[in-house]
């Protein structure tokens, strides 16, 4: 792999470019901060129902939280790559590495999951499944690509979407992010017919057909990998498994913080959790253990060892991109770092499984992916059916639903699958609250006017 053709600062939209105090990589993070999608992103959930009182993470705080771990690991394996690889580097590149490699994975982390839609993963799940039960009417009106799009929706693909695609009346190219930075959070560089379970970079999608044209944009102008054009797939960037480490590192600890404030974890099984994984990876315990003993309050004690434990992940995440290098620059590695470190350390396992019975199966979140599910099924119901009509076809009533379609996503003269996407992209960018709202408006369950 030539280290100088993997990065560029071409952007979506083929802007030409401005001259700027910030170089385009940190001007990519600007551009999702100050992103009405980010701004969404406070109001959906990440694992709990938000609360009121006692404040857990949404996806926008864990988002902010994935980008400061990221920029850890990209400026650490920047420095690497240019102190070790700098006889193969041009004078763009080795500036590069060594000063804005950390800002792409930041940029990247901060929007990773600006695709999910509102209540976690049951929000992705009622948008594939209405899809699936509803095959009959619908499959016909789809070619087979398409289709698998539909039935197959995801968080990650739906990213690209939302960064890339031009919205009706909006200007190309979307948020107009350099190529770096999206082919940074393609996990899954195929189309949604390519999937294959057990396959690392093939477990899900990462473009809707829409965006296939973007996508191998963004493959040409990164030199993706090409592994097969009929579907198309690719090999993972190299800069993809930094990001997957951050988010990797922040949601196994981090809901385990979380459900200790909630009162789902007790202290002494998250302290012993925490504890156990900072006790591997230091020499140097005993300065832990007298720290611990000079904090007397329970969740300041549980919030320094999961600095400590997000501190000793960062480091293990290092060492095992040093240790794979040949095996992530080829794209052939088949495993995310985390995923390696835990098949070797017997208390990130117990993490997993602790966090598996006690917090993502907790009630409380059981209770929130199922009212997800029927919300977000519902809302499709009311404007898929009507958008699939033609006009001559479309009653009273479905004039008036698809009133309530803003303009943005009202893609009239498209084809049916890009009627249906513009519906997607309105519902699945909904948050929690306003999915919830509307859902009971249109239900007739809350009746009145309200601005």
């Amino acid at each position: 792999m030539d280290l100088n053709t993997i990065f560029t600062n071409q952007r979506t939209g083929n802007n030409p470019r401005t001259k700027a105090s910030r170089t385009d990589f940190q001007r990519d993070f600007d551009r999702i901060i100050f992103s009405s999608a980010f701004r969404r992103l406070q109001n959906k959930t990440q694992v709990f129902p938000l609360p009121g009182s006692v404040f857990v993470h949404n996806r926008l705080t864990h988002s902010l939280e994935v980008s400061s771990v990221g920029r850890s690991l990209g400026s650490i394996i920047g420095e690497f790559i240019h102190d070790h690889f700098i006889h193969d580097l041009n004078d763009d590149s080795q500036n590069f590495y060594l000063h804005n490699l950390g800002n792409v994975i930041a940029a990247a982390c901060l929007c990773h999951d600006i695709g999910n839609p509102a209540f976690g993963h049951s929000g992705e799940d009622a948008i594939a499944s209405y899809f699936d039960r509803n095959e009959v009417d619908l499959k016909s009106k789809f070619h087979e690509k398409e289709w698998s799009d539909l039935v197959n929706f995801e968080g990650n693909a739906n990213a690209i979407r939302v960064l890339a695609q031009q919205q009706q009346g909006k200007d190309a190219g979307g948020t107009q992010l350099t190529l770096t930075t999206l082919a940074s959070i393609a996990k899954y560089p195929c189309e949604a017919i390519a999937k294959k379970k057990g396959v690392l970079h093939r477990k899900k999608f990462g473009f809707f057909q829409n965006e296939k044209d973007i996508f191998l944009q963004i493959a040409s102008g990164t030199n993706l990998i090409s592994e097969s054009q009929d579907p198309y797939i690719f090999k993972r960037h190299p800069f993809v498994w930094l990001v997957e480490a951050a988010d990797d590192i922040c949601y196994n600890i981090i809901d385990m913080e979380d459900a200790h404030r909630l009162g789902i974890v007790s202290t002494a099984d998250c302290k012993n959790l925490f504890y156990e994984l900072v006790k591997s990876e230091t020499d140097d315990i005993s300065r832990v253990e007298r720290k611990l003993d000079s904090i007397s309050n329970e969740n300041e004690k549980i919030s320094y060892l999961r600095a400590k434990v997000i501190n000793a992940l960062i480091n293990k995440s290092v060492e095992l991109y040093k240790s794979n290098l040949s095996l992530i620059f080829d794209g052939n590695l088949d495993k995310g770092l985390l995923d390696i470190y835990k098949s070797e350390n017997k208390t990130l396992q117990d993490i997993e499984q602790f966090s598996i019975e006690k917090i993502y199966n907790h009630r409380a979140v059981v209770e929130i992916e199922n009212a997800g599910y029927n919300v977000m099924y519902e809302l499709l119901d009311h404007f898929i059916p009507s958008i699939l009509k033609s006009t001559e076809a479309r009653k009273s009533y479905d004039k008036k639903a698809l009133k309530l379609l803003p303009k943005q996503f009202f893609y009239e003269e498209g084809s049916d699958y890009q009627k249906v996407l513009g519906v997607v992209d309105f519902v699945s960018g909904m948050t929690d609250n306003y999915a919830t709202d509307l859902y009971r408006k249109i239900k007739g369950i809350d009746i009145g006017m309200t601005m």
